[in-house]
């Protein structure tokens, strides 16, 4: 009712609304206040005959209680309640799937033997996801393609687009996929425990139905008769299909030049009685990489008569008495297969234990590889003339040569080092007399260069005489020459270049001076020449330059 009365006792309507002309504050007042950290209403002035707000007497009765009491954020309590962390359904459902047996008949067309048949399948159901695959199991020597039939997908439940659900599938009912339908009968313990949890009960079991193809084809035992497995082929195949011998060999090749072990690898087929080698190919071998051998094939082992011509003509089954077999493969013995023979080292776990179950008294033990030395030794051809004799033996040593390798720390020290020399032609024809030369030994190299030095109204063109290269002293031999050295140019020797003849008469200064620091490995017959041809000469210019000066002094 107050709140339909105005102050002055009129009613709440237009027209009978009076403002207080004396009123000079508009403002809002303030309602709430704030007491030991709490936001309270506060305390109006109260008036005769009016009562306390029921707000504010429910404020001091907990005023107390609210002020001691402890926060449960700060302090938490054993009675809070746990929560558990939120856990989505893609995470939960990792890795978990329904796993349903099943089968759909296909059927035979234009066949007086059978109308259908039946083929089981694996249904899987993902539940991270709701998808669905199916695998049918293959089987050897089915004819079948089998394996994957629909890729995991979500399969379509009906034509308003809604897909098969968990829900959707139970034991004994037909699940029709793309106009297939695939009748399930049985499950693994993960999907009943799960089905079972979910709510969901399951209908009984049914059998896998039996497949009349093979149930007609199934032998029977009472009529059946035991046949040796060496002649029945057809148990030959079916058991020993992918079963194969290995054995590690060696190709044995020996002529009369050399003699040389490859290494090979020997398979024998079970299925068939066939072999194949291959060879292994090696590193560096100098060999080219022609894996295969001898291709797979029946190889004779004994012939009932010999063939003529047995080069062209192809040996057939009438010609043959015996084939290789596994217990003609002995290891530590040599096989002749098609001519070659093959030695016999180890092989792998399977031929051991094959052979230790069929042929238990047959040893195969790998033995060790006779190692043949090659008593002859490679020798290096005669020196043909042709080029240094360094270069020529490299073609010796590599098929694709390489330069031959040099001191590396000789040059560099005594990189433009030259010993220098003149010398005279020393030849039977008067037209060579008189003709001057200079000889050049170079210390980086141990090469010799002689140059010619002009002379008038000689009528020979002067010039470079001899490139730089090594001259072999005479007598020595053309395999195994002798090089000049600074140790053999002594004073008056006689230098024999190529059926030239040089006699040595000179020497520059810078000779002596280096044949000193090594005259450890120098002749002193070489040594006292050179001092005694250069220690004259320097006698003679030393009075000249005496004179020279005296000369000098006087003007």
């Amino acid at each position: 009712m107050s709140s339909q009365w105005n102050n002055h006792g009129f009613p709440f309507l237009p027209g009978y609304t009076f403002r207080d002309i004396t009123q000079s504050a508009f403002h809002r007042s303030q309602t709430l206040s704030y007491k030991n950290g709490y936001a309270l209403p506060l305390r109006p002035s109260v008036g005769i005959g009016q009562e306390p707000l029921l707000s504010e007497q429910l404020t001091q009765q907990h005023i107390n209680e609210l002020s001691f009491e402890r926060p449960d954020i700060a302090y938490a309590t054993n009675d809070q309640p746990q929560y558990e962390d939120f856990i989505p359904a893609h995470v939960a459902l990792d890795k978990k799937i329904l796993r349903f047996h099943a089968y759909f008949l296909e059927e035979i067309l234009y066949s007086p033997e059978e109308e259908y048949r039946v083929r089981p399948v694996m249904i899987y159901y993902y539940l991270e996801d709701d998808t669905m695959c199916i695998i049918e199991p293959t089987v050897e020597n089915s004819g079948i393609p089998q394996g994957k039939r629909l890729k995991r997908q979500r399969f379509p439940n009906n034509e308003r687009g809604e897909h098969y659900q968990w829900k959707d599938l139970n034991l004994g009912m037909d699940l029709e996929v793309y106009g297939v339908k695939y009748h399930i009968t049985q499950c693994d313990p993960f999907t009943k425990e799960f089905m079972e949890s979910e709510g969901i009960v399951l209908n009984e079991p049914e059998p896998m139905p039996e497949d009349p193809y093979s149930r007609r084809n199934k032998p029977n035992l009472e009529l059946s008769h035991t046949t040796a497995s060496t002649f029945d082929k057809l148990y030959q195949f079916l058991h020993m299909d992918r079963k194969v011998l290995r054995f590690y060999a060696s190709w044995v090749k020996f002529d009369a030049v050399y003699r040389d072990n490859w290494p090979v690898v020997i398979y024998y087929y079970l299925v068939d009685d066939t072999v194949e080698i291959r060879e292994v190919h090696e590193r560096n071998s100098g060999r080219d990489p022609f894996p295969l051998v001898m291709r797979r094939q029946r190889i004779p082992k004994k012939l009932k008569s010999e063939i003529f011509p047995s080069c062209v003509m192809e040996v057939s089954k009438e010609h043959v008495d015996e084939y290789y077999s596994p217990k003609d493969l002995q290891l530590g013995q040599t096989v002749r297969l098609l001519s070659h023979h093959f030695f016999l080292h180890n092989c792998d776990g399977f031929t051991k234990d094959y052979y230790k179950k069929n042929y238990p008294d047959m040893d195969m033990k790998a033995v060790e590889i006779p190692k043949t030395e090659d008593k002859k030794k490679k020798e290096i051809p005669p020196y043909n003339g042709f080029g240094s004799l360094e270069d020529s033996l490299q073609n010796c040593l590599s098929l694709i040569p390489e330069p031959p390798k040099v001191n590396v720390v000789k040059r560099i020290e005594n990189d433009h080092k030259v010993l220098r020399y003149t010398a005279q032609l020393d030849s039977p024809y008067s037209k060579d007399e008189g003709r001057r030369f200079i000889l050049s030994y170079h210390l980086s190299n141990d090469m010799i260069s002689i140059f010619e030095k002009p002379m008038r109204n000689s009528g020979i063109i002067a010039g470079k005489f001899l490139e730089k290269t090594r001259i072999p002293k005479p007598g020595s031999t053309v395999d195994n020459p002798e090089f000049y050295s600074p140790a053999d140019f002594a004073i008056g020797a006689t230098v024999d270049v190529f059926s030239h003849r040089f006699v040595l008469t000179n020497a520059d200064h810078y000779v002596l001076k280096y044949l000193e620091s090594i005259s450890s490995q120098i002749p002193s017959q070489t040594l006292d020449s050179l001092r005694q041809k250069l220690g004259v000469e320097m006698a003679r210019n030393k009075p000249v330059e005496e004179n020279g000066e005296e000369m000098g002094s006087a003007s």
